[in-house]
């Protein structure tokens, strides 16, 4: 179903692309685009020589996504400006994934304003040193600020009136693809040995490239498959072995086919400032595709996948193998019984009716004084509770 005309546009400021990897952004905004016009503003692309000028691209999920592209030293917000001024006509939500935009879009006046803070972004590589005043300001601006996990909203729920924590959730229906024996083998891994342990997602400074290494060594007879772009640090620091294969990016739509021909998934992060909040996505989308997984003590994986003996927990190389070993030789029916109970629980469905509800929620409150304002005035306040289209 497609927002009306006159449905509030939704403008989203991102510091991720919305092609680099599919993840919560595009799951809650593809879902959005059903109740509002939405815009999803990436960072710039510089290219040499160009001209000044917004890319926009129309997604089949009705979310329209701008990049602008300007010369090396060009000035890239003046362009978001000009776009944003000619999105007034309509109601205006905010929705703010880098608190960085705020430096061209804190004039702008509108209806509701969202944080959706998925990550703790002023602990990654190369973050802005401005970042955390920034996000200070935009603390003091929000409406309802959502977190991507639970570890992440103890971190926060002090910084707001209105904090809800939304850990990642899961297409259940995509990844449960990966149960079926029938899939193919993709090309470029129908060559590697069994069994195979694999991990997808972004290979960055979250991601403990010397563990890997060290399991594939005390394991030769296993193969390591790994997906995902490589951000943020040196390919060339990636271990090379025999049987540690380096895939590079996949698309969202062809990782069941990946996962269907895993024997166990692995979530070898790094124990640093930068996984202290992370809440992976992954977690339950190895579960959805039948796989049992062994990961890092990450906080939000330990609570509550490993409390329920959903995941495995280890620290170094041989506790990843120990524990890996013992899940290649269980048998998986109580353990996948126990996954689809948990998974019944979670979708990206239900995690953006319950936002899309706080955010009805928010917006109540924040009309209340001015109701009680025109209610005292004689004025029948029964039209204005009932709000714009899509709230």
């Amino acid at each position: 179903m497609a927002p009306t005309p006159s449905a509030p546009t939704l403008l989203c400021f991102s510091h991720l692309r919305w092609k680099f990897v599919y993840q919560r952004p595009q799951h809650l905004l593809s879902r959005a685009a059903k109740s509002y016009q939405v815009i999803f503003i990436e960072e710039p692309v510089y290219e040499d020589g160009a001209e000044p000028r917004l890319d926009v691209s129309l997604q089949p999920s009705g979310v329209k996504v701008v990049t602008p592209v300007v010369p090396y030293g060009g000035d890239d917000t003046r362009l978001v400006r000009e776009l944003l001024a000619g999105q007034q006509k309509n109601p205006l939500i905010l929705w703010y994934y880098t608190p960085m935009a705020l430096a061209f879009s804190a004039h702008l006046d509108a209806e509701l304003v969202v944080y959706d803070c998925m990550d703790e972004l002023s602990a990654f590589h190369f973050a802005p040193p401005q970042l955390k005043t920034y996000e200070a300001e935009l603390f003091e601006k929000a409406d309802v600020v959502f977190t991507g996990g639970h570890s992440l909203y103890e971190a926060k729920r002090r910084l707001h009136a209105n904090v809800q924590a939304f850990p990642s959730s899961v297409d259940a229906q995509h990844f449960r693809k990966g149960r079926e024996a029938a899939l193919a083998d993709p090309a470029d891994q129908a060559n590697i040995p069994f069994p195979r342990l694999g991990f997808f997602g972004v290979i960055d400074e979250r991601f403990d490239t010397q563990l890997v290494g060290q399991m594939a060594d005390l394991r030769p007879d296993w193969s390591f498959v790994m997906i995902g772009p490589v951000a943020k640090i040196d390919p060339a620091t990636l271990p090379q072995r025999h049987n540690i294969h380096w895939l590079g990016a996949r698309s969202y739509d062809a990782l069941p086919s990946y996962l269907a021909h895993w024997n166990l998934g692995l979530m070898p992060f790094a124990l640093n400032a930068s996984t202290r909040y992370i809440s992976p996505t992954k977690t339950p989308e190895f579960l959805a595709a039948g796989l049992p997984v062994v990961s890092s003590a990450i906080t939000d994986v330990m609570h509550p996948y490993g409390d329920l003996g959903l995941v495995e927990i280890a620290g170094e190389a041989d506790a990843f193998v120990r524990r890996a070993q013992t899940l290649l030789a269980r048998p998986r029916e109580d353990w996948l019984a126990r996954a689809d109970t948990f998974l019944a629980g979670i979708s990206w469905d239900k995690t953006w009716n319950a936002m899309h509800a706080a955010m009805r929620m928010a917006m109540l409150q924040k009309r209340k004084p001015m109701l009680t304002s025109l209610n005292g005035a004689g004025l029948n306040t029964a039209v204005t509770e009932g709000g714009h289209a899509g709230l």
